[in-house]
C-alpha cells in the first residue's frame, strides 16, 4: 500500500505521535508498504532533512517547529497539494486535531475518493476541557465549524484504547465517527545496555552510581509532576540514596515552578533536570533507573511506558493513564490514584520491595510489552484494519487519477 502521513510538525517536543509515526512506518516498510509524509514545517527546518520518510514540507517559518508553531498553523499550500497528489496514495493518516493539518487535509481530500483515517492521539479527552476552559471555548468553535466534519467524513477514527474511544464522544457535540481501537506500541529496544548506561551517565555524571526514579515525558501540567515531587519528598528521608530524574522538554515554562517546589520541600539537590533525552542517553536513563514513573492526570497511552516495559522496568502510573488496566492485570507495575497520597504510597511500595518481588514485576513488565505493545504486532493489525476498511470505502467512491508527488 502507498500511505501518506499528515502531521502538524516533526518537532519531537510535540510528544509521542512523531516517534510512533516514524516507527510504525519502518515496520510497514519491511512488508513492502511505502510511506510518505506531509508536514506544516518549513522546508528549511533541519528536522525535515533528517526525516526518515520522504517528506513534503508545506509550511513556513511561522508554522515550523513545536514552540514557534504553537498556533493553528495555517498553510495555503496544503489543500492544493492534497488535491493534486492525494490520489497517488491508497490511504492517508491524519495525526492529531486542533490545527490546520487536520482541517486542510479534510478540505483537500473532499471529493477525491481517497480514504483517510484520523489518529486522535488522545486529543479528544474531556480532561482537557476541564483543565483548560478558555482553550475549550476556542475548541468548541473550531469543532462546531470544522473539526467535527474531519471525523465525520473519515474512513475511520483510530484510538489506542477502548477507554480513549469511549471518552472521545463526551468532549464535543455533534460527534459522529467510525471508531476503531488499534492500540499503540514501540519497537523493541536494541543496543548494548552498558553503552546506553554510559551515554546517560556522561550526560548526568552526578547520577553515576546513584539510585533514581525516572520520569521521562513532556513537562506539562497534565503530567502530574508536582505530585511526583511532593511524593518523592515524603519518601526522601527514608531513602537517602534515592534521587528523582525529571527528563523532558519544558513545553509551557513549568520547570522553574517545579524547581521552586523541590527547593521549598528541601529536595532540590536530589531532583535532576537533564532536559530532553534522545538516543542512547534516553535508553540509558531507563536502563540505569530503579523504576519508571508517570503520574499523569490524563494520558491516552504513554509511549515511554512501553519503552520502560520493553526494558523490563517496573512502572508506577496513575489510573488516569488509559492502559492502567493492562499494567494491573499483567502485574507489570503499581497503579495509583492521581493525588499525593496515592503516588506517595506507590513510591513507598516500590522503594521497599524485596529483590524477589522486584524481579517478578520486571519479568511481568517484559512479558506485558511482548504480548501487548510490541510494535510489530500493532503494525500488522493496524495495516490489516485499514486495508479492509479502505477496500469497502473504495468500492463506493470514485477516484481521480494523479501522478506521484514531485
Amino acid at each position: 500500500m502507498r500511505i501518506l502521513h499528515v502531521i502538524r510538525s516533526l518537532d519531537p517536543r510535540g510528544g509521542g505521535p512523531i516517534e510512533f509515526m516514524n516507527s510504525i512506518s519502518a515496520e510497514w516498510a519491511k512488508s513492502g508498504h511505502d510511506c510518505d509524509l506531509v508536514t506544516l514545517d518549513a522546508s528549511t527546518d533541519p528536522l525535515v532533512s533528517r526525516s526518515p520518510l520522504t517528506t513534503f514540507a508545506l509550511g513556513t517559518e511561522a508554522t515550523s517547529g513545536y514552540v514557534s508553531g504553537r498556533g493553528y498553523g495555517y498553510s495555503p499550500r496544503l489543500v492544493p497539494w492534497m488535491r493534486e497528489h492525494a490520489a497517488f496514495y491508497d490511504i492517508v493518516i491524519v495525526h492529531g486535531l486542533w490545527n490546520y493539518a487536520s482541517v486542510g487535509s479534510w478540505r483537500g481530500l473532499r471529493n477525491t475518493g481517497v480514504p483517510y483515517f484520523v489518529f486522535t492521539h488522545g486529543m479528544l479527552d474531556p480532561w482537557f476541557n476541564r483543565a483548560f476552559p478558555i482553550k475549550a471555548a476556542v475548541k468548541t468553535v473550531l469543532w462546531k465549524g470544522l473539526e467535527n466534519r474531519v471525523l465525520r467524513d473519515a474512513c475511520g477514527v483510530l484510538f489506542t484504547t477502548t477507554e480513549e474511544r469511549d471518552l472521545a464522544g463526551r468532549s464535543f457535540q455533534p460527534y459522529s465517527a467510525r471508531p476503531f481501537v488499534v492500540g499503540l506500541g514501540t519497537r523493541d529496544i536494541q543496543g548494548k545496555a552498558t553503552a546506553q548506561r554510559l551515554a546517560f551517565t556522561q550526560r548526568m555524571p552526578d547520577l553515576d552510581g546513584r539510585r533514581f526514579i525516572l520520569f521521562l515525558s513532556r513537562i506539562h501540567p497534565k503530567k502530574g509532576i508536582d505530585l511526583l515531587i511532593r511524593a518523592f519528598a515524603q519518601q526522601a528521608k527514608m531513602q537517602p540514596d534515592l534521587d528523582l530524574v525529571v527528563a523532558g522538554p519544558d513545553q509551557v515554562g513549568l520547570q522553574s515552578t517545579l524547581q521552586s517546589l523541590a527547593e521549598d520541600l528541601g529536595v532540590a539537590s536530589r531532583v535532576h533536570w537533564p532536559g530532553m533525552l534522545t538516543g542512547d542517553a534516553k535508553l540509558g536513563a531507563f536502563v540505569a533507573s530503579e523504576f519508571f514513573a508517570l503520574t499523569s492526570h490524563q494520558e491516552n497511552f504513554g509511549v515511554a511506558i512501553a519503552e520502560a516495559l520493553a526494558l523490563a522496568k517496573p512502572v508506577l502510573i496513575t489510573d488516569k493513564v488509559n492502559i492502567w488496566r493492562d499494567i494491573e492485570e499483567d502485574g507489570a507495575g503499581i497503579v495509583v490514584t492521581d493525588d499525593i497520597d496515592g503516588v506517595s504510597k506507590g513510591l513507598a511500595q516500590l522503594c521497599v520491595m524485596s529483590l524477589e518481588k522486584r524481579a517478578s514485576i520486571s519479568n511481568n513488565a517484559r512479558r506485558c510489552f511482548e504480548n501487548r505493545y510490541d510494535l510489530r504486532r500493532i503494525a500488522t493489525s493496524m495495516i490489516e484494519l485499514m486495508y479492509d476498511k479502505s477496500r469497502s470505502w473504495n468500492a463506493n467512491a470514485k477516484r481521480v487519477t494523479a501522478s506521484g508527488p514531485a
